[in-house]
């Protein structure tokens, strides 16, 4: 049982070896996608009104701090050219 174990974790180590970057990045974005859903999942369960004390104000920082991560995180996948050293046009 143990030394089955043992071929288990070679096997996935030869194969995460042979991986694609592709495929590594398949498997690694579904799994933080995944656990991101999950987590604002577990944050809409504080919307319980019967069970937490929170302002509307709470909930507003909540989200923008949310959605500032989000707009950085998004940035960083946009495929256009850096603005730094472009030249200024009217055209």
């Amino acid at each position: 049982m143990y030394y089955e174990g043992i071929k288990e974790v070679q096997y996935t180590m030869i194969a995460k070896e042979r991986e694609t970057k592709r495929d590594k990045f398949i498997r690694l974005a579904e799994a933080r996608t995944n656990k991101i859903i999950d987590m604002i999942q577990l944050l809409g369960n504080c919307s319980n009104a019967a069970t937490y004390d929170y302002t509307q104000q709470d909930v507003d920082k909540i989200f923008t701090a949310i959605e500032t991560e989000l707009r950085e995180a998004k940035k960083k996948f946009a495929k256009t050219e850096s603005s730094k050293g472009t030249r200024f046009t009217l055209k």
